[in-house]
């Protein structure tokens, strides 16, 4: 059978071990098909009863009685689900600010503790917004370190050689992706980890492209620090809380540089000498947004039942019926593979470049164009990135994107948009 036929797609997903869970997401339009899931995960359908019910029970009728009903210790027992999913203890995982708040109380600590060294270490590939907290880091410590960006040679991947050129005595920390937010490449966390050992460097990762996309083992892999989202694949709802991991014999050792109420060693006692609390706890800064907690616990339930090292399965699977269709219909086109071809080097996004790539991602999103509406995300210069999120992501989905795709080239639907950016790309 053609494998780019609607009919190998619908055989795919009739055989589809994990099926029953898309009907768990609020994915009600039949001519709407979502892969941006790497950017804002879907909504659980079992969100809106939990939030209704924080809202009008906890909230409405329980009033401030919830702080001693479960508000209090909330964060910590949703960071303990959270742990189980990246391979950590649970009282290495606590879920509190943004993801930038969270790798600048981390860094800060990181670079602290490493007083003696000057140098850091990350990627040209990684998150900008990584690369401006480190930049931030360097004039508050008054300008004595240097940022070293490992370089790729071909904007998808960076390779070890580079790394083991750029880490050496005088670095303190290396701060990079697990899964790059592009071009989904992902590291070797424990070889990376054990080359900037080597050298007494303290490794801090964002898992942002990576929770709930890949399976991870931070404990087994000795991974020091880590901060990652939960609106991606966490599906914890539009700038959802973020959270951070500190191995548990560094957590003593790291200053946390953000000195709040809730990570004080009693905060109820209302004293005015601030005393760190002892272990994770002392990473949380002010009070818990109760509403945005408590929405990142459904999708988390969803992930832990279906097992990671399931999802991992479908989404290597998926990507690999992407990639063949690319090569069958897309490559004689003009589009290029911005993601590797090898599975133990890529999470679970995928990327696409095309010199009209921005047009092309309007011609999907547009409902007058085809017969469903496909929703990617494009992001500087030419890539399509396309979420691959096997809870939810059907083969027929892949294929109506792949159809699509195409026709907007071979029809020249692209010609009827401008280029010129929308605000949110």
């Amino acid at each position: 059978m053609n494998i780019f036929s609607e009919q190998y797609a619908q055989q795919m997903d009739q055989n589809d071990p994990l099926k029953k869970y898309r009907s768990q997401f609020k994915l009600d339009d039949p001519n709407l098909i979502y892969l941006d899931g790497n950017s804002l995960g879907a909504l659980p359908t079992e969100t809106p009863d939990k939030i209704n019910d924080v809202i009008h029970n906890e909230w409405g009728n329980q009033l401030i009685r919830s702080w001693n009903q479960g508000w209090y210790t909330r964060s910590q027992e949703i960071s303990a689900k959270i742990a189980k999913l990246i391979g950590a203890q649970p009282d290495e995982v606590i879920i509190t600010d943004s993801t930038s708040v969270n790798l600048f109380k981390l860094a800060y600590g990181a670079l602290k503790l490493q007083n003696e060294k000057t140098e850091i270490v990350s990627d040209e590939l990684n998150f900008p917004s990584d690369i401006y907290l480190l930049q931030g880091l360097i004039e508050m410590f008054g300008n004595k370190h240097k940022l070293n960006l490992a370089k790729s040679t071909d904007g998808i991947s960076v390779s070890m050689a580079e790394l083991k050129n750029q880490i050496n005595k005088n670095t303190a920390l290396v701060t990079l992706s697990h899964v790059v937010f592009k071009s989904a490449f992902m590291y070797d966390m424990q070889k990376v980890t054990q080359l900037a050992h080597g050298h007494n460097a303290l490794t801090l990762w964002d898992l942002s492209h990576a929770v709930g996309a890949v399976p991870l083992e931070l404990n087994q892999w000795n991974a020091d620090l880590a901060i990652g989202c939960t609106y991606k694949y966490l599906n914890g709802g539009p700038g959802s809380l973020a959270f951070l991991y500190v191995r548990k014999d560094l957590q003593e050792k790291l200053q946390q540089p953000i000195w709040g109420w809730f990570g004080e060693h009693n905060p109820f006692e209302f004293g005015l000498q601030y005393r760190p609390a002892e272990g994770i706890r002392k990473f949380l800064a002010g009070t818990p947004p109760m509403l945005s907690l408590s929405a990142i616990e459904p999708a988390v339930d969803i992930l832990l039942n279906a097992k990671m090292k399931n999802i991992r399965t479908k989404s290597v699977e998926q990507i690999n019926y992407f990639i063949d269709l690319f090569e069958q219909e897309l490559a004689p086109l003009g589009y290029k593979l911005g993601t590797p071809k090898n599975a133990k080097k890529r999470g679970s996004h995928i990327s696409l470049k095309h010199p009209e790539a921005y047009r092309i991602c309007k011609a999907l999103i547009d409902p007058n164009i085809e017969s469903k509406v496909i929703i990617p995300d494009f992001r500087e210069p030419d890539n399509i990135r396309f979420g691959i999120t096997p809870l939810y992501t059907t083969y027929t989905e892949i294929y109506e994107a792949v159809k699509q795709l195409k026709n907007i080239i071979v029809k020249t639907y692209y010609l009827k948009f401008s280029d010129q950016k929308d605000d949110v790309t």
